[in-house]
């Protein structure tokens, strides 16, 4: 069902866009109506004062409960985070950002660890959280606040399904809206205070724009009949958890690990385990203090010495250094391990041949390009290989077999699901 009001239906004089203050409105018209309007026109001065971006920042819990309080009477807001994996061991969001049709808000999540006052709003069906490319957002609300988001609106899923080349949150908005946004500040630490003024700016665009923008690719996926395929998607996307990181053993989450024997896959885990003791005691993330190359290298190379580690390729001389001692000892051990001692990387059941399974999962493939030609889509998004395997092993003679299918979604049931079992029949018929 469509989110948005109707469009403002006031008269503007000419193609420029002005503050919201400046403009008189119907006392029935919701707040985000007049901003729908406003964003076809430029828009770079919405929320603007001297070119620069208005936001209310939150660092203590008395502000954040009248945040609360407010977002509850909006109909949409835009969400963004920032984190900061890329500095610390355990990563952590350190900024939320929300924007809604009336204000833009910078929560400060290092000063203000207690989000539950955000909970409801949230979870209420009622109010559309507008997200770009969620996925890693939806993971760190609920790992590191236990908040859950219902009513997501993605506009990542949504380019996806309207088949742009470009889905990228910077590509859409110069592309829709005729905005630019520099991802200067990406990898930064936003962990560091106080923030300067130049990162919270660059936060603030990041959700700025993210209402109408929606707004925009909404009316476009409705043209082309495909707004609930999107919400579907977004529904799913929304009930995704982060792993547990202290799985063990650590090697399976290592590229390249299952091509090791037991014996390599025992130095492996040995070395991952000390990476995240040394990474841990440190506070970093485990890849600045060992690489994933440099410990393929160890791994291959088996030193045993402190005159053999240092012809190892991709340790500095400081890493040596520091870590030289410990390292060989961690692998002197893992050699000395019995036999029965070694883990095993675990392999997956080889699947039997069989020619007519394997017949179908190529027509399918075909049937998949042409279906990606016409809709104008990526052809993993309509159906992704392990979807197709799925349904080439099934054979489903009717859309009631096709439903047996985990990894069907009711939008692929309803846009093509007859057409799958009438091109397997027609298959086995002249097969």
């Amino acid at each position: 069902m469509p989110f948005f009001s109707k469009p403002y239906r006031g008269d503007l004089h000419d193609n420029h866009a002005f503050p919201l203050s400046s403009l008189t409105f119907s006392n029935t018209l919701s707040p985000f109506a007049i901003v729908n309007t406003l964003f076809l026109f430029p828009s770079e001065w919405i929320f603007m004062e001297q070119g620069q971006p208005k936001y209310s920042f939150v660092e203590n819990q008395q502000d954040l409960d009248k945040l609360a309080v407010q977002l509850e009477k909006e109909p949409a807001i835009g969400v963004d985070l920032e984190a900061d994996s890329m500095y610390h061991y355990r990563e952590k969001v350190c900024l939320l950002q929300v924007s809604s049709p009336t204000s833009n808000i910078l929560v400060d999540t290092l000063a203000v660890r207690d989000l539950s006052a955000l909970e409801n709003i949230f979870a209420d069906n009622r109010i559309r959280k507008i997200f770009h490319g969620a996925d890693y957002d939806i993971r760190s609300l609920h790992r590191d606040f236990k908040l859950s988001v219902n009513s997501l609106f993605d506009t990542q899923i949504a380019a996806r399904f309207l088949g742009l080349k470009e889905a990228g949150l910077a590509d859409l908005l110069r592309a829709r809206l005729g905005v630019t946004i520099k991802k200067k500040y990406q990898k930064e630490d936003w962990s560091q205070r106080p923030l300067p003024e130049a990162m919270l700016t660059y936060a603030v665009m990041d959700s700025l724009y993210l209402i109408p923008l929606a707004r925009m690719l909404e009316g476009e996926l409705k043209q082309k009949g495909r707004l609930s395929w999107a919400e579907e998607e977004c529904r799913i996307q929304s009930q995704v958890r982060s792993a547990n990181n202290q799985e063990t053993p650590l090697f399976l989450k290592f590229k390249g690990a299952g091509k090791y024997d037991a014996r390599s896959l025992a130095v492996l885990e040995a070395i991952l385990k000390f990476r995240e003791k040394v990474a841990e005691k440190r506070d970093r993330p485990p890849f600045k203090v060992l690489g994933n190359p440099a410990i393929m290298a160890l791994v291959e190379e088996k030193p045993v010495t402190l005159k053999a580690l240092r012809t190892i390729k991709g340790i500095g001389d400081r890493q040596k250094k520091a870590l030289g001692g410990p390292l060989i000892q961690n692998i002197q051990k893992a050699l000395s391990l019995s036999d029965d001692g070694l883990p095993a990387y675990p392999k997956n059941k080889r699947r039997s041949f069989d020619p007519n399974i394997s017949r179908r999962v190529k027509a399918l493939k075909t049937w998949r390009q042409k279906c990606a030609q016409a809709w104008t889509m990526e052809p993993g998004f309509i159906c992704n290989n392990v979807l197709i395997q799925a349904i080439a092993d099934g054979n489903p003679k009717d859309p009631e077999d096709l439903q047996k299918i985990e990894a069907m979604r009711n939008w692929q049931m309803k846009a093509f699901g007859q057409e799958i079992c009438s091109f397997l029949g027609n298959m086995g018929k002249t097969g």
